[in-house]
């Protein structure tokens, strides 16, 4: 057998909430650390003193009572262990592990038995339950009854608010009142708060960021009171998980935080953290209100009954010694800031600090988070979202929760990253940076350094233009393109956009090779297409039968009055809402009634408007008069469109037919005046050397109508 003896998944009840964790059996001590908070429970091994194995509602469980009245209870084992363990206590402990049944009869008559800080309900000398006295909020007395009252925890689905114990009379001492007795025991180990006698010291009006405001704190021997003007808090010293001290970026100020389990509640609100803030420049001369040797006797020297220094060296002092627990400070993280040891950074649309620890990051104040190193899964880098200045510090635990530090100046990242890379904290774009970190690392995506999604963007881009240059390959196969070359094409909102369709090609008497016939060009230009006129809207004939309404509305209608009598004030949309309801629930005989007079409505409207229609109400309306013309209108487009091209081969080059798009209007110059103005355009913008063919083209050009040249376009 080894030295040490090892458990994963081993849970411990704290206020009606199981909580997992790491249990080791040692040679020197049992230790157990829980997984949520990080609280270690050490049990030195020659205080243990009784060792029961035990059936559970988490398969079999361990108790453990030491010779200094406590007891710790672990569960979660499996039968099998039950050997090794029990041998281990034997060699190692001297302690023999001696296994006990419950009972489960479900009595509620029997004996309470006082243990140390639990109470045991017992039938015949088995356990029926057991009461951690440490759970105890309150305890109150009646004539034969005694209620206990529990604290509430937030993270247990199910809370045990109050049990009560019947005493009867005459089972205590003569002379003394068994109820009285019952409730003594409890309270002498009970978590009841009571301000009994004066407190050790008092700090006046201390500036409190969480929860906001300004209180009076006062130092009692067993719990901090935080006496504010609208709120007081009562906070035991066994809720009080670690003690942050964390100086502010300006070296100015100092924070003092104390982490709370279970928080401190507000209404709704929880507070687990308890922050502080002080100004480095306040001096304070404190007195407590003991004497020197029952000081010196309770605190072994850590505190004196008179004292003097920084505001914030006095409070963090004297809760050190009160709480017995050691004060967390930053470690040798150095930010771009000269002497700064946190970073400037937001979480959740609020500006803070975040501050690496040795062992862990917090970040203050609002709100307040701290991260142990070993709850974390891993670690990302990430481009600031609204400018490259910036970048993101994201944090993903083992239990699926995502922290953003974002906003975080670009100088910091070597730092942080350094940080991060010596804790050995798994970060995932790693291949982001394999050398050592320098400032200017973390730079823009125009610099020489690579980035991986502007690569894959320019990769995308270059598919996306090879795809489109090969669709335009397929389309014009019939002309090379030339860079540095002009087109001989204008494209297809140019000014000249007509004189490539109607003009020369090129220079034909230079290089018969680049010629291009017309009816090629005529394929690369796009013709305009005409826009659809927009259709009226139909008018109503207000003279037509209304149509028939469904049978919901017909029900509607007739109930509409009683609702609004029914409901007196409602609205229009909760009527509708209403009505939807009611509609629903009738049945189905009364909703066929309904259907049939809505068939009677739908046939006396067919015969109205048969009636309508042959009195010749419907044509005679100036929307069907309207709808009728159209429709003639359209017939004769056809007709023209079918006998058009026959039409214009006949006329031929007759300057006096005018195409039915055309339109003349007063501020246009006369056909010479346009024709002279095209010739010296033309003359401008084309070499004066010209073939006949060109010529020829050119003759045609000035004898076509200018309906033909609109057309083109």
């Amino acid at each position: 057998m080894g030295d040490t003896l090892e458990f994963n998944e081993i849970y411990h009840e704290s206020k009606g909430s199981w909580n997992d964790g790491r249990l080791r059996f040692s040679k020197q001590n049992v230790v157990y650390k829980s997984s949520k908070t990080g609280k270690v429970d050490n049990i030195p091994a020659a205080e243990l003193s009784v060792a029961t194995w035990r059936r559970v509602c988490l398969g079999h469980g361990i108790k453990l009572a030491t010779s200094n009245g406590h007891v710790y209870k672990y569960d979660g084992f499996r039968d099998t262990d039950y050997e090794r363990i029990s041998e281990f206590f034997k060699a190692n402990y001297k302690v023999e592990l001696t296994e006990k049944d419950m009972c489960v009869k479900g009595w509620n008559w029997g004996t309470a038995k006082f243990s140390g800080p639990l109470l045991s309900f017992d039938v015949n000398d088995s356990s029926v339950f057991e009461i951690p006295l440490a759970s105890v909020s309150q305890c109150a007395t009646g004539k034969n009854e005694v209620t206990l009252e529990f604290h509430q925890n937030d993270d247990a689905e199910v809370s045990l608010m109050e049990v009560r114990f019947y005493v009867p009379p005459g089972t205590a001492d003569e002379g003394a009142d068994p109820v009285e007795a019952f409730a003594q025991n409890v309270r002498s180990k009970a978590d009841v708060i009571q301000a009994t006698g004066d407190a050790v010291c008092v700090f006046k009006e201390l500036q409190c960021l969480t929860p906001r405001g300004r209180y009076d704190i006062l130092i009692y021997p067993a719990f901090l009171h935080l006496h504010g003007k609208t709120f007081d808090y009562k906070i035991p010293y066994t809720t009080v998980l670690r003690l942050f001290l964390l100086p502010s970026k300006d070296q100015r100020q100092m924070f003092f935080v104390i982490s709370l389990d279970p928080p401190i509640k507000q209404g709704q609100t929880r507070y687990h953290f308890l922050i502080l803030h002080f100004s480095k420049e306040e001096e304070l001369k404190l007195t407590l209100n003991m004497s020197e040797e029952e000081v010196e006797k309770r605190y072994e020297g850590k505190l004196s009954k008179n004292m003097s220094g920084s505001l914030y060296e006095m409070v963090s002092r004297v809760m050190k010694a009160l709480v017995n627990r050691k004060i967390t400070v930053p470690g040798n993280f150095q930010g771009n800031t000269p002497g700064a040891q946190c970073i400037t950074c937001s979480y959740k649309a609020q500006s803070g600090l975040l501050y690496p620890l040795e062992r862990g990051f917090i970040y203050v104040h609002k709100p307040p988070v701290h991260l142990r190193f070993e709850e974390i899964s891993s670690v990302n880098f990430a481009r600031g979202t609204t400018t490259t200045r910036s970048f993101d510090f994201e944090v993903e635990t083992k239990q699926g929760n995502q922290f953003t530090f974002s906003s975080i100046e670009r100088e910091e990242y070597g730092k942080l990253f350094d940080f991060v890379n010596a804790k050995k904290l798994h970060i995932k774009n790693r291949g982001f940076k394999e050398k050592k970190a320098k400032n200017n690392e973390y730079s823009d995506s125009d610099d020489d350094q690579h980035d991986a999604y502007l690569e894959r963007m320019k990769a995308e881009g270059k598919i996306r233009e090879e795809g489109d240059g090969s669709n335009d390959s397929d389309e014009e196969t019939d002309e090379s393109f030339n860079p540095g070359e002009e087109s001989d094409v204008a494209e297809e909102y140019d000014s000249n956009a007509s004189e490539s369709d109607s003009g020369s090609g090129g220079d034909g008497s230079d290089d018969e090779g680049k010629k291009k016939k017309p009816a090629k060009k005529a394929k690369v230009v796009k013709e305009k297409k005409e826009r659809k006129p927009r259709r009226e809207k139909k008018q109503k004939d207000t003279n037509a039968p209304k149509r028939p309404m469904s049978s919901y509305m017909l029900w509607l209608n007739s109930s509409r009055e009683r609702i609004k009598s029914e409901n007196p004030g409602i609205s229009i949309t909760e009527i509708s809402k209403k009505a939807g309801e009611m509609w629903k629930q009738i049945g189905k005989e009364d909703k066929e009634e309904w259907d049939g007079k809505a068939e009677e409505a739908k046939k006396n409207y067919e015969k109205a408007m048969k009636e309508y229609r042959e009195s010749g109400g419907g044509s005679s309306t100036p929307a069907m008069k309207e709808s009728k013309k159209k429709a003639g209108g359209k017939k004769e487009d056809k007709k023209r469109k079918s006998g058009g091209g026959e039409k214009e081969k006949e006329q031929g080059g007759n300057d006096s037919f005018k195409s039915r798009e055309f339109i003349s209007s007063e501020e246009s110059s006369s056909d010479g005046e346009r024709k002279k103005a095209k010739k010296a355009k033309k003359a401008k913008g084309k070499p004066q050397s010209r073939g006949k063919e060109s010529e020829e083209e050119e003759e045609e050009a000035m004898t076509t109508p200018p309906s033909s040249v609109e057309d083109s376009d």
